[in-house]
């Protein structure tokens, strides 16, 4: 049975290729994204199987908007892919705070809003999958990227306590965490850097930002193969929670996790002694 997709930043990157490998599957797709020309320019090859819709997932009333006119074109939606958002990088302290806001809403309160508006009509469904895209920022940190990783941890919580709120409806939520993919996710059309200059840290032993600036288009991960596998996730009976993606993702959690439960460990005896005597 062929499924209806809701994809947000449909234009490019991971949303293209996602949509691309669904429709392939046989899938139909509403596509969102800031800019319906440049949607309908992707898209021109497959006619109705594909609706266009503008949406900046920042606002509320875009999001209900485009559900609104999905769910009049295509009477349902089954899989709803949280992509839109963009990277924030520099020195926490060379960030403004209107910079970070505007980070929050986009990778954060935006996918709330999508979220919040899709939901009513997978609960009447009583079926659905919610597949948030979050990062390898989404379960460690990385050196100037600090407002970045906040928004993926954030993705990353809020998709793990998403989940059993809705287990009743038969809705999946899966949390994908990529590592690096030759997208243009650090081109200067879609990655931020802080404005202010702080001298104190130059003296500092940290990766400059050129060590991401030169990793642009070199990165290992295949944006056509990750399509194919949301399409893979997409048909699974019992999907995962939490999928990382990626070699290089691989490896990261492992280290990760294996880190934080060495560090726990560690500590064990102190955090066991906080107990009440009479518990």
């Amino acid at each position: 049975m062929s499924k209806i997709w809701f994809i947000t930043g449909a234009n490019r990157g991971f949303g293209l290729e996602i949509a691309k490998a669904a429709l392939v599957a046989g899938d139909r797709v509403v596509a969102t994204g800031r800019d319906v020309a440049a949607l309908q320019d992707a898209y021109a090859a497959y006619a109705d199987a594909v609706l266009c819709l503008p949406l900046d997932v920042s606002r509320e009333a875009d999001a209900v908007h485009a559900v609104e006119q999905a769910v009049a074109r295509f009477g349902r939606i089954d899989v709803l892919v949280n992509n839109a958002g963009y990277g924030q990088l520099g020195l926490f302290e060379a960030i403004g705070a209107d910079d970070i806001e505007r980070q929050f809403a986009t990778n954060v309160f935006g996918l709330m809003h999508v979220t919040r508006a899709v939901l009513p009509v997978m609960r009447r469904q009583r079926d659905g999958h919610v597949i948030n895209i979050a990062s390898v920022g989404g379960f460690r940190g990385f050196d100037v990227a600090a407002v970045y990783c906040a928004t993926k941890f954030a993705v990353d919580g809020f998709s793990a306590s998403l989940a059993p709120e809705l287990a009743g409806f038969n809705i999946r939520v899966t949390v994908v965490e990529p590592g690096f993919f030759r997208t243009d996710f650090l081109d200067a059309s879609s990655v931020r850097y802080g404005t202010r200059t702080i001298a104190d840290y130059a003296a500092l032993p940290r990766p400059p930002l050129s060590t991401y600036e030169a990793y642009n288009h070199r990165q290992p991960g295949d944006p056509a193969k990750l399509g194919r596998a949301f399409v893979e996730l997409a048909a699974m009976p019992t999907p995962p929670l939490h999928f990382v993606a990626g070699s290089d993702a691989l490896g990261m959690a492992r280290e990760t996790f294996g880190q934080r439960l060495a560090e726990v460990e560690a500590h064990a005896a102190l955090s066991a002694s906080l107990d009440r005597d009479d518990a």
